[in-house]
């Protein structure tokens, strides 16, 4: 009879199979609490499993919601042609939108509006919202008390970042070989597709980038 696998086998399998990032808690509970290994093992499979996938088509990343293994985005435009259907397109407004959300959050809709000097069509906050990109994280304290909208954690998955503190710097984003000539954002088949390259479309209005405490609670957390 076979015994058990080595652990670096287990937390490989967890992540191929779950197609999506497992923080240490999920990959911790994986075991019964008798045969339950340390945190530092988990770290030390994770940290061996990055280092096999060096010189491969595959990478680990952390992103947001914990570890996951996806498609090195070197590789993304060999791999984005076993999809028939060409990738979704986002308009130009909808971007502008998401990368104020990102820089400025959080902010409302009617600051938005000042910023960009156009209504926001209520399609967009939808869009945004139906994806799980934003969320409204309170009221402005003021007249009509404007919902406050900030990024989500999936949105940080998305874009393959562990924090807002990942976000391009704008010097990175003003960089014309950075952003290339494509401003398309293609929604992956299958959860784990490379889809950083998407970061060069969260343009800032303009000023710095700035965070805030939604940035913190965005950091990858064990146990969220």
């Amino acid at each position: 009879m076979r015994g058990t696998p080595p652990l670096k086998q287990i937390v490989e399998a967890a992540l191929l199979a779950v197609g999506g990032p497992l923080t240490l808690d999920h990959l911790l509970g994986l075991f019964p609490d008798d045969e339950r290994p340390s945190r530092d093992a988990v770290l030390d499979a994770l940290s061996s499993l990055e280092r096999d996938y060096q010189d491969r088509g595959i990478e680990l990343a952390q992103v947001a919601g914990g570890y996951r293994v996806q498609v090195r985005k070197e590789t993304a435009p060999w791999v984005a042609r076993l999809w028939e259907e060409k990738p979704a397109r986002y308009s130009r407004a909808l971007l502008e939108t998401l990368s104020l959300v990102a820089y400025r959050q959080p902010i409302t809709r009617g600051e938005i509006e000042d910023i960009r000097g156009v209504a926001v069509s209520t399609n967009i906050v939808k869009t945004l919202t139906e994806r799980e990109w934003i969320r409204i994280v309170g009221h402005r304290d003021v007249p009509g008390r404007p919902a406050l909208y900030a990024t989500t954690r999936k949105f940080l998955d998305y874009f393959g970042l562990r924090s807002l503190n990942d976000l391009p710097t704008l010097a990175e984003i003003r960089d014309p070989e950075f952003l290339g000539d494509d401003l398309d954002l293609g929604e992956p088949e299958e959860p784990g597709d490379a889809v950083i390259e998407a970061r060069a479309s969260i343009l800032p209005d303009d000023g710095e980038a700035e965070t805030s405490g939604e940035g913190k609670d965005n950091e990858v957390r064990d146990g969220d």
